[in-house]
Protein backbone atom coordinates (compact mmCIF):
# COMPACT_ATOMS: atom_id res chain seq x y z
CA UNK A 1 0.00 0.00 0.00
CA UNK A 2 0.95 3.48 -1.23
CA UNK A 3 1.67 5.84 1.92
CA UNK A 4 1.01 9.47 1.70
CA UNK A 5 3.93 11.63 2.49
CA UNK A 6 4.15 13.43 5.48
CA UNK A 7 5.80 16.27 4.58
CA UNK A 8 4.25 19.48 3.02
CA UNK A 9 5.41 21.22 -0.16
CA UNK A 10 5.02 24.65 -0.54
CA UNK A 11 5.13 24.57 -4.33
CA UNK A 12 2.77 20.85 -5.02
CA UNK A 13 2.88 19.04 -8.36
CA UNK A 14 0.09 17.00 -9.54
CA UNK A 15 -0.05 14.17 -12.10
CA UNK A 16 -2.47 12.27 -13.29
CA UNK A 17 -1.41 7.88 -14.09
CA UNK A 18 -3.08 7.42 -17.58
CA UNK A 19 -3.43 3.27 -17.34
CA UNK A 20 -5.57 0.91 -18.73
CA UNK A 21 -5.49 -2.63 -21.40
CA UNK A 22 -3.90 -1.52 -24.98
CA UNK A 23 -6.46 0.26 -27.09
CA UNK A 24 -8.29 1.74 -24.12
CA UNK A 25 -7.39 5.21 -25.43
CA UNK A 26 -5.23 6.46 -23.40
CA UNK A 27 -2.45 8.29 -26.08
CA UNK A 28 -5.65 9.84 -27.50
CA UNK A 29 -6.77 11.34 -23.83
CA UNK A 30 -3.37 12.52 -23.18
CA UNK A 31 -3.51 14.39 -26.23
CA UNK A 32 -7.04 16.18 -25.84
CA UNK A 33 -6.39 16.28 -22.04
CA UNK A 34 -2.81 18.48 -22.70
CA UNK A 35 -4.57 20.84 -25.10
CA UNK A 36 -7.56 20.95 -22.25
CA UNK A 37 -5.70 22.17 -19.49
CA UNK A 38 -3.48 23.87 -21.03
CA UNK A 39 -7.12 26.17 -22.50
CA UNK A 40 -7.63 26.76 -18.37
CA UNK A 41 -4.25 27.92 -17.91
CA UNK A 42 -3.07 24.58 -15.70
CA UNK A 43 1.18 24.45 -16.49
CA UNK A 44 1.26 21.13 -17.83
CA UNK A 45 3.27 18.52 -19.63
CA UNK A 46 3.15 15.14 -20.62
CA UNK A 47 5.40 12.35 -19.58
CA UNK A 48 5.46 9.32 -22.09
CA UNK A 49 6.40 6.24 -20.29
CA UNK A 50 5.27 3.43 -22.63
CA UNK A 51 8.38 2.62 -24.48
CA UNK A 52 6.09 0.62 -26.98
CA UNK A 53 4.55 4.41 -27.87
CA UNK A 54 5.25 5.14 -31.72
CA UNK A 55 2.47 7.09 -32.71
CA UNK A 56 2.34 10.29 -29.62
CA UNK A 57 -0.13 12.47 -30.72
CA UNK A 58 1.41 14.59 -28.53
CA UNK A 59 5.16 16.11 -27.65
CA UNK A 60 5.94 14.93 -24.45
CA UNK A 61 8.09 16.75 -21.77
CA UNK A 62 10.06 13.70 -20.82
CA UNK A 63 9.85 10.20 -23.06
CA UNK A 64 11.14 7.26 -21.63
CA UNK A 65 12.18 5.78 -25.65
CA UNK A 66 14.68 8.05 -25.30
CA UNK A 67 16.30 5.76 -21.97
CA UNK A 68 14.87 2.49 -23.70
CA UNK A 69 12.66 1.17 -26.09
CA UNK A 70 11.16 -2.14 -26.86
CA UNK A 71 12.15 -3.28 -29.81
CA UNK A 72 15.58 -2.70 -28.44
CA UNK A 73 15.23 -5.20 -25.86
CA UNK A 74 13.11 -7.92 -28.12
CA UNK A 75 15.89 -7.45 -30.32
CA UNK A 76 18.66 -7.61 -27.81
CA UNK A 77 17.28 -10.44 -25.71
CA UNK A 78 14.95 -12.33 -27.87
CA UNK A 79 12.19 -10.92 -25.29
CA UNK A 80 8.56 -11.24 -26.71
CA UNK A 81 6.59 -7.94 -26.28
CA UNK A 82 5.42 -8.84 -23.01
CA UNK A 83 8.56 -9.75 -21.56
CA UNK A 84 10.33 -7.34 -23.22
CA UNK A 85 7.97 -4.68 -21.73
CA UNK A 86 8.05 -5.85 -18.22
CA UNK A 87 12.29 -5.57 -18.61
CA UNK A 88 11.27 -1.83 -19.47
CA UNK A 89 9.26 -1.14 -16.53
CA UNK A 90 12.13 -2.43 -14.04
CA UNK A 91 14.48 -0.92 -16.50
CA UNK A 92 12.87 2.64 -15.37
CA UNK A 93 12.34 1.70 -11.91
CA UNK A 94 16.57 1.15 -11.68
CA UNK A 95 17.24 4.27 -13.20
CA UNK A 96 14.65 6.29 -11.67
CA UNK A 97 17.44 7.93 -9.39
CA UNK A 98 20.05 8.71 -12.00
CA UNK A 99 17.75 9.31 -15.16
CA UNK A 100 14.36 10.29 -14.60
CA UNK A 101 14.46 11.92 -11.64
CA UNK A 102 16.39 14.38 -12.82
CA UNK A 103 14.11 14.65 -16.45
CA UNK A 104 10.94 15.74 -13.83
CA UNK A 105 12.97 18.47 -11.88
CA UNK A 106 13.99 19.66 -15.29
CA UNK A 107 10.43 19.53 -16.63
CA UNK A 108 9.11 20.84 -13.24
CA UNK A 109 10.67 24.57 -13.71
CA UNK A 110 7.88 25.17 -16.48
CA UNK A 111 5.36 22.05 -15.62
CA UNK A 112 3.58 21.73 -12.16
CA UNK A 113 0.68 19.40 -13.96
CA UNK A 114 2.00 16.24 -15.29
CA UNK A 115 -0.11 13.64 -18.01
CA UNK A 116 1.73 10.05 -17.28
CA UNK A 117 1.24 8.05 -20.33
CA UNK A 118 1.71 4.66 -19.22
CA UNK A 119 1.87 1.25 -21.15
CA UNK A 120 -0.77 -0.79 -21.98
CA UNK A 121 0.62 -4.01 -20.43
CA UNK A 122 -2.29 -4.91 -17.25
CA UNK A 123 -0.21 -7.23 -15.91
CA UNK A 124 2.06 -4.37 -15.08
CA UNK A 125 -0.42 -3.28 -12.61
CA UNK A 126 -2.00 -6.27 -11.63
CA UNK A 127 0.99 -8.79 -11.00
CA UNK A 128 4.35 -6.42 -11.24
CA UNK A 129 5.34 -4.31 -9.29
CA UNK A 130 7.84 -1.83 -11.31
CA UNK A 131 5.46 0.91 -12.16
CA UNK A 132 4.08 0.88 -8.49
CA UNK A 133 7.35 1.38 -7.00
CA UNK A 134 7.93 4.00 -9.84
CA UNK A 135 4.70 5.74 -8.66
CA UNK A 136 5.32 5.20 -4.97
CA UNK A 137 9.05 7.21 -5.66
CA UNK A 138 6.84 9.76 -7.31
CA UNK A 139 4.40 10.58 -4.24
CA UNK A 140 7.74 10.63 -2.30
CA UNK A 141 8.91 13.07 -4.09
CA UNK A 142 5.85 15.07 -3.56
CA UNK A 143 3.60 14.36 -6.57
CA UNK A 144 -0.15 14.48 -5.99
CA UNK A 145 -1.04 11.50 -7.99
CA UNK A 146 -4.08 9.72 -9.05
CA UNK A 147 -4.53 6.78 -11.11
CA UNK A 148 -6.86 7.44 -14.57
CA UNK A 149 -7.89 3.95 -15.52
CA UNK A 150 -9.89 3.93 -18.82
CA UNK A 151 -11.58 0.83 -19.87
CA UNK A 152 -13.28 0.97 -23.76
CA UNK A 153 -16.62 1.25 -23.32
CA UNK A 154 -18.15 -1.40 -25.82
CA UNK A 155 -16.91 -4.06 -22.72
CA UNK A 156 -20.45 -2.69 -21.34
CA UNK A 157 -21.84 -4.84 -24.74
CA UNK A 158 -20.86 -8.30 -23.14
CA UNK A 159 -21.82 -9.07 -19.32
CA UNK A 160 -18.84 -11.68 -19.44
CA UNK A 161 -16.71 -8.75 -20.79
CA UNK A 162 -17.80 -6.40 -18.07
CA UNK A 163 -17.45 -8.76 -15.44
CA UNK A 164 -13.71 -9.25 -16.50
CA UNK A 165 -13.42 -5.47 -16.43
CA UNK A 166 -14.69 -5.00 -12.77
CA UNK A 167 -12.35 -7.40 -11.46
CA UNK A 168 -9.42 -5.87 -13.18
CA UNK A 169 -10.70 -2.75 -12.29
CA UNK A 170 -10.76 -3.70 -8.36
CA UNK A 171 -7.36 -5.94 -8.73
CA UNK A 172 -5.58 -2.26 -10.05
CA UNK A 173 -7.36 -0.16 -7.31
CA UNK A 174 -6.06 -2.10 -4.54
CA UNK A 175 -2.68 -3.16 -5.84
CA UNK A 176 -1.53 0.47 -6.71
CA UNK A 177 -3.07 2.04 -3.30
CA UNK A 178 -3.86 5.32 -5.06
CA UNK A 179 -6.74 7.75 -5.20
CA UNK A 180 -8.52 6.19 -8.17
CA UNK A 181 -10.78 7.21 -10.54
CA UNK A 182 -12.40 4.34 -13.30
CA UNK A 183 -13.12 5.44 -17.00
CA UNK A 184 -15.29 4.23 -19.71
CA UNK A 185 -13.49 5.62 -23.04
CA UNK A 186 -14.87 6.22 -26.19
CA UNK A 187 -18.09 6.68 -24.47
CA UNK A 188 -19.34 8.87 -28.09
CA UNK A 189 -19.31 5.11 -29.89
CA UNK A 190 -22.12 3.67 -27.67
CA UNK A 191 -24.57 4.22 -29.68
CA UNK A 192 -23.29 1.41 -31.82
CA UNK A 193 -22.97 -0.76 -29.54
CA UNK A 194 -27.06 0.52 -27.45
CA UNK A 195 -28.47 -2.42 -29.18
CA UNK A 196 -26.15 -4.89 -26.87
CA UNK A 197 -26.72 -3.30 -23.60
CA UNK A 198 -28.87 -5.50 -21.38
CA UNK A 199 -29.30 -2.42 -18.89
CA UNK A 200 -29.64 1.05 -18.71
CA UNK A 201 -26.24 2.86 -18.56
CA UNK A 202 -26.33 4.27 -15.03
CA UNK A 203 -26.23 0.27 -14.12
CA UNK A 204 -22.71 -0.03 -15.62
CA UNK A 205 -21.54 3.56 -14.31
CA UNK A 206 -22.74 2.51 -10.92
CA UNK A 207 -22.09 -0.55 -10.74
CA UNK A 208 -25.50 -1.60 -9.55
CA UNK A 209 -27.19 -5.00 -7.97
CA UNK A 210 -24.69 -7.32 -9.77
CA UNK A 211 -27.59 -10.10 -9.35
CA UNK A 212 -29.34 -9.06 -12.67
CA UNK A 213 -25.31 -9.27 -14.57
CA UNK A 214 -25.20 -12.93 -13.24
CA UNK A 215 -28.38 -13.96 -14.54
CA UNK A 216 -27.69 -12.39 -17.94
CA UNK A 217 -24.46 -14.72 -17.62
CA UNK A 218 -26.75 -17.70 -17.30
CA UNK A 219 -28.64 -17.44 -20.17
CA UNK A 220 -25.58 -17.61 -22.60
CA UNK A 221 -24.65 -22.11 -22.44
CA UNK A 222 -21.13 -21.76 -22.13
CA UNK A 223 -21.06 -19.31 -18.61
CA UNK A 224 -23.21 -21.44 -16.66
CA UNK A 225 -21.08 -24.25 -15.32
CA UNK A 226 -18.86 -21.08 -14.13
CA UNK A 227 -21.84 -19.52 -12.12
CA UNK A 228 -19.82 -19.87 -8.68
CA UNK A 229 -16.91 -18.21 -10.15
CA UNK A 230 -18.52 -15.67 -11.63
CA UNK A 231 -21.60 -15.10 -8.10
CA UNK A 232 -17.76 -15.27 -6.07
CA UNK A 233 -15.93 -12.23 -7.99
CA UNK A 234 -19.37 -10.19 -8.74
CA UNK A 235 -19.77 -10.73 -4.50
CA UNK A 236 -16.58 -9.35 -4.02
CA UNK A 237 -17.14 -6.30 -6.12
CA UNK A 238 -20.07 -5.88 -4.22
CA UNK A 239 -18.42 -6.10 -1.13
CA UNK A 240 -15.61 -3.68 -1.61
CA UNK A 241 -18.21 -1.29 -3.45
CA UNK A 242 -14.96 0.50 -4.88
CA UNK A 243 -15.72 0.08 -8.40
CA UNK A 244 -17.68 2.87 -10.33
CA UNK A 245 -17.59 4.52 -13.89
CA UNK A 246 -16.90 8.15 -15.50
CA UNK A 247 -18.17 8.17 -18.80
CA UNK A 248 -15.65 10.21 -21.40
CA UNK A 249 -15.91 11.59 -24.41
CA UNK A 250 -12.20 13.30 -25.20
CA UNK A 251 -13.42 15.09 -27.78
CA UNK A 252 -16.75 16.90 -25.95
CA UNK A 253 -15.34 19.93 -23.78
CA UNK A 254 -18.27 18.91 -21.29
CA UNK A 255 -17.09 15.58 -20.72
CA UNK A 256 -13.56 16.41 -20.25
CA UNK A 257 -15.43 19.09 -17.52
CA UNK A 258 -16.89 16.50 -15.86
CA UNK A 259 -14.13 14.13 -15.70
CA UNK A 260 -11.96 16.99 -14.44
CA UNK A 261 -13.61 17.81 -11.49
CA UNK A 262 -13.35 14.18 -10.67
CA UNK A 263 -9.76 13.66 -10.87
CA UNK A 264 -8.93 17.33 -9.60
CA UNK A 265 -11.51 15.76 -6.01
CA UNK A 266 -8.93 12.93 -6.40
CA UNK A 267 -5.93 14.27 -5.96
CA UNK A 268 -6.64 17.32 -4.09
CA UNK A 269 -6.36 19.79 -6.95
CA UNK A 270 -7.09 23.18 -6.21
CA UNK A 271 -6.92 25.71 -9.48
CA UNK A 272 -5.96 28.85 -9.88
CA UNK A 273 -7.75 31.80 -9.83
CA UNK A 274 -8.92 32.60 -13.12
CA UNK A 275 -9.62 28.80 -13.95
CA UNK A 276 -13.37 29.19 -13.82
CA UNK A 277 -13.04 31.75 -16.13
CA UNK A 278 -11.63 29.72 -18.56
CA UNK A 279 -13.87 26.89 -17.90
CA UNK A 280 -16.82 29.07 -18.74
CA UNK A 281 -15.66 30.17 -22.07
CA UNK A 282 -14.92 26.65 -22.79
CA UNK A 283 -18.61 26.29 -21.97
CA UNK A 284 -19.84 29.17 -23.94
CA UNK A 285 -18.13 27.27 -27.17
CA UNK A 286 -19.72 23.44 -27.09
CA UNK A 287 -22.83 25.37 -26.00
CA UNK A 288 -24.31 24.44 -29.53
CA UNK A 289 -24.03 20.85 -28.80
CA UNK A 290 -24.74 20.83 -24.81
CA UNK A 291 -27.77 22.53 -24.61
CA UNK A 292 -29.83 19.44 -25.69
CA UNK A 293 -28.05 17.04 -23.19
CA UNK A 294 -28.33 20.01 -20.49
CA UNK A 295 -32.17 19.02 -20.63
CA UNK A 296 -31.74 15.83 -20.07
CA UNK A 297 -29.26 13.78 -17.61
CA UNK A 298 -25.68 15.24 -18.16
CA UNK A 299 -23.57 12.06 -17.64
CA UNK A 300 -25.96 9.57 -19.37
CA UNK A 301 -28.48 10.77 -21.63
CA UNK A 302 -25.21 12.07 -24.18
CA UNK A 303 -24.17 8.68 -25.20
CA UNK A 304 -27.74 6.60 -25.71
CA UNK A 305 -30.52 7.50 -28.26
CA UNK A 306 -33.07 9.27 -26.14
Amino acid sequence: MLQTPAVKFVNPRYGQLVIGPPGSGKTTYCHYAYNFYKELGREIGVVNLDPANESMEYKPVIDVMELITVEDVMEQYHLGPNGALMYCAEFLEAHFEDWFLPELRKASATCNYFLFDCPGQVELYTHHTAMATVFEKLQKEGYHLVTVNLIDSHYCSEPTKFVSTLLLALNMMLRMGLPHVNVLSKADLLRKHESKLQFNLDFYTDVLDLKYLLESLDDTPTMKKYRKLNEAICSMVEDYALVTFQLLDARSTASMLRLRNHIDKANGYIYKAGEETAVNSLMACAVGAEAESMRQAHDIDPYVAC
